[in-house]
């Protein structure tokens, strides 16, 4: 009698999406094979703190590892770290690994993420100690070349969140941190203009220098450092440089199986791409969001931990659909930003602020419809902002504003 072969579901990249989704598959009933595939060869890893605590401390990346690697074994997922898969099969179920290997399966997860943009600056190529901040390699030689450094003069060029956390760490570490923004005031593309100027302040305060409206055009290579220049001819001296641009979605190999993109993977409710037995899930998917009735991408955790949930339950038969209000966060300082729901579209903020220091909250509407909460210092805010987004809470503009009255949701709801 022979027996049963077992069905195979390979996931393809080992990040929250990808470790998530191999633990959500076994808690969801599915007996077979479980085979995860990433090119870096690093036990997987807790992404967040990379530009944060991990790069402030001297612990090892081994004490922020998602997993142990015992507990793989237990659940019985196979990991195969530092092997790239270069090709999906689509109609003949195989993938193809960077040896010629190829690997079949029945199920398959796109969680291959994004990498970091890296602007076409003439001498950046060739320039001393230059880096993003992606992965723990990135860290190890942002760590490395910090320590090395006798004067400590870091560029950043990019003041979205990771630039702004970049510069925050290197500044405890005891750096002296240029940030260099193109657009006329940092974090434009994501949040409201009180906003940028309370980060602005912020970094000002802890001697870290803002400069915005600064678009650099070359790197200048010396033999131990560099100069950045800028289109309005202002230079600055660099040890190191931390390009925080932002990202471009790995699609290459979805795109190449013929499988739908636009912004990104496109998926359904399920995370179920074009191809039936394909999932993607995290970064790289372009998702609809039924509370905000749009299309969109997400680059955050909660996402990839959340559909991988939805995809293992979808692979295992259940019924499970996506539909999660975002939330993200960001630590600068000791300065704690709670964000839940997405901006866009904003017609009118409501800054409310605290009588404690460094505690406000900005609230972002839609004509009267609650789009999204910024909440600085202010767990309370984003508490009560995530409730009134979930169940469409009317809010009162006016009793909202006034910081005489406690924050409550009944002292907020419009009448």
């Amino acid at each position: 009698m022979s027996e049963t072969k077992k069905p195979i579901c390979v996931i393809i990249g080992a990040s929250h999406g990808g470790v998530n989704c191999a633990t959500a598959l076994r808690k969801e009933g599915w007996e077979g094979d479980i085979l995860l595939f990433d090119a870096d060869p690093v036990l997987p890893y807790h992404r967040p703190p990379l530009s944060k605590a991990y790069l402030t401390s001297n612990d090892g990346i081994d004490k922020n590892v998602l997993k142990s690697a015992e507990s793989y074994q237990k659940e019985d997922i196979t990991l195969n770290l530092g092997v790239k898969v270069v090709a999906i099969h689509a109609k003949e179920q195989t993938i193809t690994l960077e040896d010629g290997t190829q690997q079949n399966y029945d199920q398959l997860v796109l969680a291959t993420g994004a990498r970091p943009v890296i602007p076409p600056i003439e001498g950046l190529a060739t320039a001393q100690n230059a880096f993003p901040l992606r992965t723990a390699a990135h860290v190890a030689s942002i760590k490395k070349g910090i320590n090395a450094s006798a004067t400590k003069r870091v560029v950043v060029i990019g003041g979205g969140y990771i630039g702004l956390e970049t510069a925050a760490s290197l500044k405890r570490l005891g750096a002296e941190v240029v940030v260099l923004e193109r657009e006329s005031r940092i974090l434009a593309r994501v949040t409201a203009p009180e906003m940028s100027s309370f980060f602005h302040e912020l970094h000002h305060q802890n001697g870290v220098e803002v400069l915005t409206g600064k678009n650099v055009s070359a790197i200048e290579n010396n033999d131990a450092s560099n100069v950045v220049v800028c289109t309005d001819g202002s230079r600055y001296p660099a040890d190191m440089i931390i390009v925080g641009v932002g990202i471009l979605v790995n699609k290459e190999l979805a795109e190449q199986a013929g499988i739908k993109i636009e912004n990104g993977i496109v998926v359904n409710e399920k995370a179920q791409t074009s191809e039936a037995n394909i999932y993607a899930i995290g970064d790289c998917t372009y998702h609809f969001n039924p509370h905000y009735n749009r299309f969109i991408r997400l680059e955050s955790v909660q996402n990839a931990v959340d559909q991988s949930k939805i995809a293992a339950a979808a692979i295992c038969g259940g019924a499970s659909v996506y539909d999660t209000i975002p939330w993200f966060w960001s630590d600068q300082y000791d300065v704690k930003l709670q964000m839940v729901g997405l901006s866009q579209g904003y017609t009118e903020v409501v800054v409310r602020k605290e009588d404690k220091p460094n505690s406000f909250s900005v609230w972002y509407f839609n004509e009267d419809t609650l789009l999204s909460v910024d909440a600085v210092n202010n767990a309370k805010a984003y508490v009560l902002g995530t409730k009134a987004i979930k169940q469409k809470i009317k809010i009162d503009k006016w009793k909202l504003f006034d910081s005489t009255s406690i924050l409550k949701l009944d002292t907020i709801v419009a009448d």
